[in-house]
């Protein structure tokens, strides 16, 4: 397939460039600093802004699916703005681009912990993570109302972190998925295997879904 990737040098991204090549995937790498991505067998690398609704068109223009890990970083005091405003421009570019299939990567606050009840909402989250957290709601709420896109959210564990690909893992939907009573963990390694999984065999098209050991 031929797969163009937004956010290929962040956490997430890496990973998911590590498992498209491997699994033999044509992909396109939009970024704004091309440098940073090295020459890889079955990589293309696009300079393209992700804030640039017409920039993320032109790259993403022919393909068969896009994957979204764009973060601006957990760092950057405006996360808020910025991501809703990277989410936008790019659901926007892949419309105006004629693709349909666009999987987006969020973030696990808006998973339930009890009905009604989100992880962000819940008074132990981490601040640092919350204004993050909030857009990947707001993103994710707006997404629901997309009707032009064959979309898939996912949300990842609570707890994602460096560690080894397993390939073995759960598969949820609307609720946080726990290690007995605590939150679940995962690997970005294996979170990587849950996208490509998903790109190739789509199981929820128009849904929101989780993964986590």
């Amino acid at each position: 397939m031929k797969i163009a990737l937004i956010g290929a040098t962040g956490f997430v991204g890496s990973e998911v460039l590590k498992e498209l090549l491997s699994r033999g995937h044509q992909v396109t790498a939009l970024a704004r600093h091309p440098d940073k991505l090295a020459g890889q067998l079955g990589l293309k690398v696009v300079k393209a802004d992700a804030l640039d609704a017409a920039q993320v068109a032109a790259a993403v223009e022919g393909h068969d699916a896009v994957v979204d890990s764009y973060n601006p970083g957990w760092s950057e005091p405006r996360i808020h703005d910025l991501f809703l405003q990277g989410t936008r421009a790019i659901l926007d570019g892949v419309k105006r681009s004629g693709v349909k299939r666009v999987l987006v990567v969020g973030g696990a606050g808006s998973l339930f912990v009890a009905p009604g009840v989100q992880l962000v909402d819940t008074p132990h989250f981490p601040a640092e993570y919350k204004q993050g957290a909030l857009a990947a709601r707001e993103a994710l709420n707006q997404i629901r109302g997309e009707t032009a896109l064959d979309w898939t959210f996912l949300s990842p564990a609570a707890l994602l972190a460096p560690g080894p690909r397993t390939g073995k893992f759960r598969i949820g939907a609307e609720e946080l998925l726990m290690d007995g009573d605590k939150p679940a963990g995962l690997s970005v390694a294996d979170l990587a295997v849950a996208i490509v999984d998903e790109i190739e065999t789509p199981k929820h098209i128009r849904k929101r879904f989780t993964a986590a050991y």
